[in-house]
């Protein structure tokens, strides 16, 4: 049974503990070591140099904005080629709680903390030099994922020399958390300790369990996933929003289509409208959960048989291989893949780009791709899996409801896999832009969601979204 309640002090970093096996040895590839130091100027140069429809002064003002409430996140991105051969990156998601520090190859052999540290003193530490925090200790919340939250932990511990709590809050909730007067406390053997800052690593519904606006400031705050950050439905909207508002600018995310607010009985219509080929998504779902790819009447047919915990879905252009892609109002994209293997084949793969965001605006922390279980298919079978195709998530569930890994379809950023992706330098900016417009966007929409005194805007953001169920779960 997990722990509840640990308490992490100062020198007790593990390297193994706290990574991959593979990670710690492995040799960070000298393109990717490049791009880390670049710097946001040369970033921003080079981007413009290869965008001339581009205004650069908004480039610099995305890469040098500073945030306040989405603060972490890391964007899920594809490799794609339209019909003419263009070749560009498209965002499918972006996530307020991402993993990847410990899929990532050490940037200074010395420092053994690595992205822990640089996330921690970028985007945590400010954190606790705001005015008004409530007195109290510091913790790490948690749901999945223990090797890298008890890295951030340790880290936080050395970084502030203070004993931090690590706290798991599964899916379902806990009686050792409570909140009063939107300060958590943690139950620590019947005396409620009260928590001042806490980095949240809770992903499955986190509003279930913490409220979207606490007075115990945090990383993120649970708003970020309700604006976006958790919420595919408002992250679409988000991205409109900021691509109307930098049109005139050159700049602008690009997803596929996406249509929001979806009813059960409308899949099939929007389906079709796609060419028969789609991606179903739970708006609310993460981690390789609640989403479906519909290549087929079969599998359409089997998503329209399940039980669905939500009212509203998306539906979204599916990324395919030449003979076999959804009909948007944009074209067609296909996936470059990955290099051909020694056999021929060539799998989708996906780029977890994260950044931390600071007083001086954004910063690249890691990265890592994953590759589906098997290779692109030319021409679709009866009978295909094509999540099988598709699918480059490496969470999923045990027979117990437990999260496990599949590490074996993991790409490091090293000597080895990196060159497998068949990316370079330009495509890592490319990359970089598109998380931190995906990232401002879902800023603004969150605070569009809050009052001046920092109040959650129920009534607003049922409005956005209006998905009783969701709206439900949310505790204030």
């Amino acid at each position: 049974m997990t722990q509840a309640v640990r308490t992490i002090g100062p020198h007790s970093f593990q390297t193994e503990e706290h990574y991959y096996p593979r990670v710690p040895n492995a040799r960070m590839h000298s393109l990717v070591r490049t791009f880390l130091k670049m710097g946001n100027e040369r970033i921003a140069k080079r981007y413009c140099h290869l965008h001339p429809e581009v205004d650069p002064a908004a480039v610099r003002e995305v890469l040098s904005s500073t945030t306040q409430v989405f603060r972490w996140a890391g964007a899920d991105l594809f490799q794609v080629t339209n019909e003419s051969g263009v070749r560009f990156n498209v965002l499918i998601e972006t996530n307020s709680s991402p993993s990847g520090q410990k899929s990532m190859p050490l940037l200074d052999d010395e420092d053994e903390q690595s992205g822990f540290r640089r996330l921690l003193q970028t985007s945590f530490l400010p954190l606790l030099k705001r005015r008004r925090l409530p007195s109290g200790e510091l913790a790490v919340l948690w749901d999945k994922n223990f090797m890298e939250t008890s890295g951030y932990a340790a880290t936080m511990a050395d970084l502030t020399g203070e004993q931090v709590h690590l706290v798991h809050m599964p899916r379902g909730g806990s009686d050792h958390v409570s909140f009063d007067g939107g300060v958590m406390h943690v139950d620590m053997n019947g005396r409620k300790v009260p928590i001042r800052a806490a980095f949240r690593y809770v992903t499955q519904q986190p509003w279930t369990r913490i409220p979207p606006v606490t007075r115990t400031a945090m990383l993120n705050p649970v708003l970020a996933c309700l604006a976006g950050g958790r919420n595919k439905l408002l992250a679409a909207k988000a991205y409109d929003l900021f691509n109307a508002d930098m049109r005139d600018r050159g700049l602008q995310i690009r997803v596929p289509e996406t249509i929001w607010e979806v009813s059960l009985r409308e899949v099939p219509m929007w389906v079709e409208r796609m060419g028969g080929v789609a991606v179903v998504k739970n708006p609310y779902s993460n981690a390789g959960q609640g989403v479906w790819t519909i290549t087929s009447k079969r599998e359409l047919e089997h998503f329209m048989s399940l039980e669905h915990p939500y009212d509203r879905f998306i539906v979204q252009g599916l990324v395919g291989n030449l003979g076999w892609t959804s009909q948007t109002r944009s074209g067609r994209l296909y996936h470059v893949g990955t290099v051909p293997s020694r056999e021929g084949a060539i799998y989708v793969a996906d780029l977890r780009f994260m950044v931390g965001i600071g007083t001086d605006g954004f910063h690249p922390i890691g990265m890592y791709a994953r590759r589906a279980r098997q290779p692109l298919q030319a021409h679709l079978q009866e009978g295909t899996d094509s999540w099988s195709m598709l699918g480059t998530n490496l969470s999923f569930k045990d027979q117990d409801g437990l999260f496990g890994t599949d590490p074996s379809r993991l790409l490091l950023m090293d000597e080895r896999d990196f060159n497998r992706l068949g990316i370079g330098l330009d495509d890592l900016t490319e990359a970089y832009l598109q998380t931190a417009m995906a990232t401002l966007a879902i800023d603004r929409m969150a605070q569009r969601l809050i009052t001046q005194k920092g109040a959650f805007r129920r009534r607003m953001f049922s409005a956005l979204n209006n998905d009783a169920s969701l709206l439900d779960e949310i505790i204030l």
